[in-house]
This record gives structure tokens, sequence and C-alpha cells, in this order.
């Protein structure tokens, strides 16, 4: 089919550019000096308040770069001092921090060009961290700068526009363009590029209408695709940091940096950069088509791969597999995605996984008619619109897909949040009257769109919707709607923030992976369904808490480095699982070591495995106080919904009748027979979550934390983050 698709054409939305461009009004502006980094850091970060119109430069101290090494970390850092206990996420106060790392923007190792989002989340109320591709980051680092902070509020919709060839920052009132990011990416790309050859010097953040309204609000990144002529875009999805971006009236975010060359980070060692990167790209090369095929699938490849093994999630989680899967499988991807042409989110990136599905013609909404490229769906994507709301056509999820990024609206906590209101239709807990006439059947494509519009307009049910799982599960007890304990159950949120797309009722330590994390639960931090559940690799709880500890430890580096973890384990060496035993074979010890020589060969600081891990502890824990600073972070708010954990319903229960009942007898010691299905529910209920307090105390031990889930003062003394501020935090709760 993609064949028959030219992927150059496409609706245009440039006819009233120079319009646009004339309504321009200058607010304030600064200068700087463009610089390139040197070993990967410029040594200073920018910093722009809306509300004060103030910039001005600040320097990054070798203590920032020890402790807090870049990305994630930088970001944290400055929020930390940014806000107070009692900042809301909607106040001036608030920062949305942007930092690619001192390895982010290198053209030699795969995966190179994350950017990495921090701000206070307007789900969670505590800081959340995104990490997104496209060229801002690098571009913006090659410009100057090794983070950017944004404070306050401007009074009407603004572009602030970095410009890193000239060193001029200006921040423009921009009253005409629109907001949606697949019409503003493309506007501002041709704005304020001189010409054709500069588009790819240009990288546009933006939201789009739904971020006005919902809290879920996601940011896009682009980049301009030479090929075909238009601006991708790559979503930094979670936590609802388009919200706050567009709650400060800022349009998008314009960075315009010079061309990009191999050595622009001047590293330290370039060679050893150079043959790094080459070890991976032969790998990739040579392995990627008989393993994960992400150069041709992207991480949809997972779809199916899923359901076979009982972790894609079906119907708000309900179930793990579906008949209908082979409709959204990864082959029907990979013929719909255009293919032969270079699709990879930063340049040098071999592994090139960022699909686009071009001459998706829109079916719905504002932009009924018009030709648009979609970008991915990936795995979440597919999985959260399609298969956990009973969805299996892939013209729907393409439809979804493209509206939720062009509204600015995170695909997977719309899709959880989409599913959970489905779940309530089909118990009779919503009805017509209560969703203003739009029927929440299982499978209803053209409703999850009526959802989506009104969250754009912030009109009926779909505003209600945006408000997330947490706010609508709360808003339904009030009004009588449903048992408040059925809702805590099926409502698949934990600290606010609605899950990502994997079932985990049958891995312990996924279970822990998601409500155990620092921003809620986001495979991103932890993913160990296969080492537990497959392959049966954590028999003990010692052995999971050991699991949750390296882990999620190990993939917070990525993001202090603005690096993509995909080529770290979605492609591996041939040998890997004959040369290494389980365990180890799963941290990919060849990898390790190319990002041992990467950190190395860049910033001239020579680091071992095991302080590629103690970097990441240092950051991990220090979010952790500000989770208690910000009134979270206690045992209390790493607690799941028991849908993650176990069967709710007898339905569930059902489905699994054989299995559950095997539990029962060998691994509960209670005989199934004769009792009831709500019998052998309570029975599962109440050693499944006395297991979870279990993976909690043997988790919170192996972290150095109390029982209450506080690092303690010997562990903060230990990471060397036992600074006065934040050792005061930790005393309130010792």
């Amino acid at each position: 089919m993609n064949d028959m698709i030219d992927y150059t054409k496409r609706t245009s939305y440039l006819g009233d550019l120079e319009k646009q461009r004339s309504a321009h009004k200058l607010v304030f502006e600064g200068s700087f000096n463009p610089g390139l980094p040197e070993r990967g850091y410029n040594n200073r970060t920018l910093y722009i308040n809306l509300s004060t119109r103030t910039i001005k430069e600040k320097p990054v101290t070798e203590q920032m770069k020890e402790i807090f090494i870049g990305g994630r970390g930088f970001g944290l850092w400055y929020l930390w001092n940014a806000v107070k206990p009692t900042t809301k996420w909607n106040d001036p106060e608030n920062e949305i921090i942007i930092s690619p790392g001192p390895l982010g923007g290198n053209t030699q190792y795969p995966g190179s060009g994350k950017s990495l989002v921090v701000s206070l989340s307007p789900l969670t109320d505590i800081p959340i961290d995104s990490n997104v591709g496209g060229h801002f980051g690098p571009l913006m680092k090659f410009s100057g700068f090794d983070a950017l902070e944004i404070q306050g509020k401007a009074e009407s919709d603004v572009v602030i526009f970095i410009d890193g060839q000239k060193g001029i920052i200006r921040v423009e009132e921009a009253p005409l363009e629109s907001v949606d990011s697949h019409i503003a990416a493309d506007i501002f790309t041709h704005m304020y590029a001189a010409d054709e050859f500069d588009r790819r010097n240009i990288s546009v953040i933006a939201s789009g209408k739904g971020a006005d309204h919902a809290l879920m609000g996601c940011l896009n990144f682009s980049w301009y695709d030479i090929r075909r002529g238009v601006a991708r875009l790559k979503q930094a999805g979670r936590g609802g940091i388009g919200t706050v971006f567009r709650d400060k009236k800022v349009k998008a975010v314009v960075v315009r940096g010079p061309t990009v060359k191999g050595d622009m980070n001047r590293p330290a060692d370039i060679d050893r950069v150079r043959n790094t990167g080459i070890r991976l790209h032969r790998e990739i090369h040579d392995n990627d088509d008989k393993q994960c095929h992400m150069r041709t699938q992207g991480t949809a490849h997972l779809v199916e791969v899923m359901s076979d093994y009982d972790l894609l999630p079906v119907c708000n989680f309900q179930y793990g597999s579906h008949e209908d899967v082979k409709n959204i499988a990864s082959y029907t991807w990979g013929e719909r995605f255009t293919q032969g042409i270079p699709d990879g989110c930063w340049l040098g990136c071999s592994m090139g996984c960022s699909k686009g599905a071009d001459g998706h013609i829109v079916k719905t909404g504002p932009y009924k008619g018009h030709s648009v490229t979609v970008d991915g769906p990936e795995y979440e994507t597919a999985a959260g619109l399609g298969s956990n709301c009973g969805i299996f056509d892939r013209d729907w999820i393409l439809e979804g897909n493209f509206y939720c990024d062009t509204y600015g609206i995170d695909t997977i906590s719309f899709g959880t949040s989409c599913s959970f209101v489905m779940e309530c239709w089909q118990r009779g807990i919503l009805n017509a009257e209560r969703t203003g006439g739009i029927e929440l059947t299982w499978g209803n494509g053209a409703a999850q769109m009526e959802l989506l519009h009104q969250m754009a307009r912030n009109e009926g049910f779909g505003a209600i919707v945006g408000q997330g799982v947490a706010r609508m599960k709360k808003l339904f007890a009030e009004k009588g709607w449903g048992d408040p304990k059925l809702l805590a159950d099926i409502g698949m949120e934990a600290k606010g923030l609605e899950y990502s797309q994997y079932l985990s009722k049958e891995s312990l330590a996924q279970q822990g992976g998601y409500a155990l994390t620092n921003k809620g639960p986001q495979h991103d931090e932890a993913w160990l369904i296969f080492m537990d559940m497959v392959n049966n690799q954590l028999p003990t709880f010692e052995d999971k808490a050991e699991a949750l500890h390296y882990f999620p430890m190990f993939r917070t580096w990525f993001g202090l480095n603005g690096l993509c973890k995909l080529p770290w384990n979605d492609v591996e060496p041939e040998d890997n699982r004959k040369a290494n035993s389980p365990m180890e074979a799963a941290k990919v010890p060849s990898h390790l070591q190319n990002y041992c020589d990467l950190f190395s060969g860049i910033t001239g600081r020579e680091m071992n495995r095991d302080e590629l891990v103690f970097m990441s502890e240092r950051v991990y824990n220090f979010q952790r106080v500000f989770n208690l600073r910000m009134g979270k972070g206690l045992r209390k708010f790493d607690q799941a919904p028991y849908r993650s954990t176990g069967p709710v319903t007898r339905e569930e229960y059902e489905s699994r009748a054989e299995r559950y009942d095997k539990q029962l007898k060998e691994q509960i010691g209670v005989d199934p027979s004769g009792k009831s299905v709500d019998e052998k529910i309570a029975l599962h209920r109440k050693w499944r979550e006395d297991r979870y307090q279990k993976l909690c105390d043997a988790v919170y031990k192996r972290r150095g934390w109390t029982k209450d889930a506080v690092p303690t003062l010997e562990t903060l003394k230990k990471l060397g983050i036992d600074f006065p501020e934040v050792v005061d935090v930790v005393k309130k709760f010792l």
C-alpha cells in the first residue's frame, strides 16, 4: 500500500505565512555569543522568564556536572531551586527545563539526539521527566547552551526564538498561527529558516489545542525531514508538560542552530567515540532484520509479541491477548509505513525506528479530508489507542495518533483514560446521559475521536476525560457513579499518572517496576516482564529487588546523557545470550562497555560500569527526596491499583481460570474445588497484595531506604547528595 503513496505530497498550511509573520510583535529580546561545547559541555545554560521579561545566562558548575551530569539531572536541580513545596503546576515559578546532556548531539553513536524535559506535573503535582527525540536539544546545545529554563507566564501567545547562528533571542507575540503541532512546526520551520537549506537547522517545540485544557498535554519536538519536505514530530508525552507549556502562553520555542557536523561536541577522543559507534552500526546492520525489525516496523514490532505472551493490554488491562491482534500486528505497520528512506529522529542513528505513515486522509474533526503524515504509531500508541480500547482497526489508530499529536495530547494517558471510561460504560457506571450521548462501547473508534475533539474544544464529556483517570475516579465517586472501590481497582493510575501499555498481573517485578517509580507508572524506568514472567530469572524477592535497583538506576543514566534507550537492548550481539549468564545477558555487557567508552571519549572523564550506575543513583535518590518535598514520596504513594496486581472481576478470573486455580493450589496452598469465583478472587487478592508489600520491603532495603520509602541519611551521604536542604527534607520523615 505504501508504494502507492507519494511521501512528498500532503496538505499545505503555508498560504498565510507572510501575513502571520507580519503580525508578530517583539516583546523582549537579548543577545549571546554563539559557541560550541567543549567535551560535551558549554558550561552555561539559558534562563528566560516570561513574566519579568528576563533573559540571562547561568554558569554550569563543576558540582552540577559531577552530581547531576546533565539532561534529567540538570532539569531536576534547576526545578528544585525554582519552586517551593507549595508551588503548583500552574504557578508562574514552575519551570520547563530542556537539556540534552553531555553525550547528546553526537552523530557517531546511534540514538544520541534525545532531549530531557522536566517540570512539575499537572497530573501528579511532583516532578515529571520526559525524554524526546527530534533536533531541538542538539541544535540548542550547538548554539551554546546545555539547558533552557522557561519560567513565568506571558501575557499573550508568544514564540521564543533562539538564533544560534546570529546570537539573538527574541520573544515575539504570535497571534495568528495555529497552536496545533503539525501546522505550527511546519509554519515556524519555514518562517525562521533563511532558505530551503536552512530548514534542516530549525527545530520547533509546540503543543496544541488539547493541551490548552486537558491535564495530559504533551510537547512535540520537530526535525525537518528533507526528503519528505515536512517537519516531523516526536513527543515528550508523559505527565502533562504540554499543559504547562500552554499555561505559560508559549505557542512555540524555535531554535536555529548551525549546520551539524560530526565533531561539534568537541570530544576528548573522537577516534574512541567513532570506533564505539562503528561497532554498534555493524550490529544494527547485521542483526536488526533477525531480531527486532526496528528499521522497518519501529517499536510497533512488539504488538503481536505482547499478545502471544498474554501481556498486551486489552479492554482496560482486563485481558492480555485478542484474536484480532492480527489487524494491528507489526507486519501491518511494516506495510503501512513508508519504507526505503532514512527515518531516524537524529542524525547518524542507523536504527532509524521513527517510522512515518504518509498519505493518511483525515476522516474526522477540523482537518477532515486533509492528507497528512502521521509519525508512528509506536507500540505504546498502537496498544493504548488500539487494543486497550478494543480497537483493532489500523486507520482509527492512525487517526487517533494524528490528532493526539497535533492537539498536544499524550497518547498513553489518553489511551488509558479512554479505556477506563469504556469499561465504566461496559459496567453501567456511565451511560449516554452521563457522556452527553457518546456511546463508549469497546472498539468504537469514532467515539474515541469525539472524546479527543471535545477535549480540544474544552466541552462535553471529553473535557472530563482530559482531566485523567485519578480525577475521574474522584469525580465519578462524588457523583455516585459506581462503587468507589471498583473505580479504584480498575482506574489504572499511580501517583496520578496513567499506566503505560503492558499487562503486569503475572509479573510481580513489573508491578513494582510501575508503581515504585518516582514519576508514576512508565515503562522507561523498569521493564522486567520478560525476565520475571517469561524467563523466570527473578524467583526470589531479593532477586526482584536487585533488578528493581539495577535497571531503574541504569535506565536513568540514558536520561542524564541525552541518549535513547532503544539501541541498548533492541539489538544485541549475536552471541550475547550464549556468552553471558541470563542476568548478565539482560544487561548486554558489551553495550555497557560502549556507554563507558562513549562517555569517557566525549567528556574525558574515565568511568566503568559501576560508576555508571552510581551516577544515576545520585539523581534517582535526589528525585525521591524532591517527591517528599512536594508532599509525595512515601510508601503509601507507591501503591498500585489492584487491576495491575491481579484479577478484579469474574470475567478476568474466568479468562485465566486454569492458571489462577493452579496458582491457588500450588502457590497459595488452597484447594480451589468447590469454591466460588468470588471466593477464589478474594484468596488471590490477599496473596497478591501481601506479596506486593513484601516486594516493597525488599526494594526499599536494597535501595537504602526506610520501610516508609525514605532515603536514609547514610544513603544520601554515600551518594554525596547530603546537601543541607536535602537533609532537612528527609529528616522530617525519619
